[in-house]
């Protein structure tokens, strides 16, 4: 009797107009107008993104800008700042790793998460989509949508199904009615040549596509029928990749009732331990620790974050932890609704004049 594969939980998160976005939030000014950002209509630009005001008048991305101001008059096209969308960038990408090992970027805008294995928010995916979306909101000042399903395939379709701040859900019970109704042109690599195609013979749901057999596509559009022939049946394995150098690792837990007081918080100290400890060990063979961090939310929901540098000496471990936690409870002497523990991390072959420093003395 063969063991029934779990299921995956994958979450698409995808920035609303990311760029223009960004402006808006530092230049209050510009809320409600039409703005793109991109190159001059003097230098023969090219828009990047634009908000949703100018969208409405047809302003696209990849548009030459004189064409989108000729949709637009009153569009107002504002230089790049690279160096600020990849500070953004970088500020959700640590909020996205406190959720998940497996991290894929895909631009500066969007990535994907496999949180199959997380334990934040009891493992629901939904639940961990919802507090990203929240955290980025008051955190970043930006609205973000978002994707839950059980493949990257149908995650990125469900990011954009609401956008812009949406979330959609496709449990696993859901995948065959959500894809039979799909247009086969939100399948990614249908473009219009093959949708000519497609559409020549009447196919224009993936509930259309099914009718044709694996041998059939395959003789009609080569290796892409086959794709094609899994997609529309809401099948895709592709694993989600993380290419990124991790900076840090951490565990933590809100608790359905606030810890009243130090005593309460300390009595939880092991089992956040056990569980970092526990994740450590799979990436040991990549990254070296060089600090131990704490951190902790009050009932207030004030928050403070105190580290150190790991050093030598014969203290076990969970002993700094102690002590660091008590010293970051005396700043707020109060409940704790959350509680954090964290390493700072260092790649083993950054750099090879960076002595390795013993984590478990």
């Amino acid at each position: 009797m063969t063991e029934k594969k779990s299921e995956r939980k994958i979450i698409h998160v995808d920035f609303d107009a990311f760029f223009s976005a960004i402006e808006i939030r530092d230049n209050p000014d510009f809320q409600g107008r039409p703005i793109a950002v991109g190159g001059a209509v003097e230098r023969r630009g090219v828009i990047a993104t634009c908000s949703y005001e100018a969208r409405r008048f047809g302003v696209r991305s990849a548009m030459a800008s004189g064409y989108a101001k000729r949709l637009c008059p009153e569009l107002l096209i504002i230089p790049p700042r690279f160096s600020v969308y990849k500070s953004v960038s970088a500020q959700a990408h640590d909020i996205f790793d406190e959720y998940s090992d497996q991290v894929e970027p895909l631009s500066l805008d969007e990535a994907y998460l496999d949180v199959s294995e997380a334990t934040h928010c009891h493992g629901s995916a939904t639940l961990i989509a919802k507090e990203m979306r929240s955290r980025i909101s008051k955190e970043i000042g930006l609205t973000v949508s978002a994707g839950v399903a059980p493949n990257k395939f149908l995650a990125k379709i469900a990011s954009d199904w609401y956008k812009p701040n949406g979330l959609c859900v496709v449990g696993p019970d859901q995948v065959d009615d959500f894809v039979f109704r799909l247009p086969v042109t939100n399948i990614f690599g249908v473009g219009k040549v093959t949708a000519n195609k497609l559409h020549r013979k009447g196919i224009k749901t993936c509930g259309d596509l099914r009718q044709y057999s694996l041998i059939e596509l395959h003789r009609w559009l080569g290796s892409f029928g086959e794709k094609l022939w899994e997609l529309c049946r809401g099948i895709d394995e592709r694993p989600v990749q993380s290419h990124r150098i991790r900076k840090s690792l951490s565990v933590e837990r809100t608790y359905p009732d606030d810890l009243p007081d130090l005593k309460t918080v300390l009595g939880q100290l092991n089992d956040l331990y056990e569980e970092l400890h526990m994740r450590y060990q799979r990436l040991a063979s990549q990254y070296i620790v060089t600090k131990r961090f704490v951190k902790i939310k009050f009932d207030d929901f004030t928050q403070t974050t105190l580290e150190e540098s790991i050093g030598s000496g014969n203290s076990k471990p969970v002993e700094h932890f102690n002590i660091l936690l008590n010293r970051a409870w005396d700043r707020g002497q109060r409940s704790v609704r959350l509680l954090g523990l964290g390493f700072r991390l260092n790649g083993r072959y950054d750099d090879a004049s960076l002595l390795q420093m013993t984590l478990f003395d």
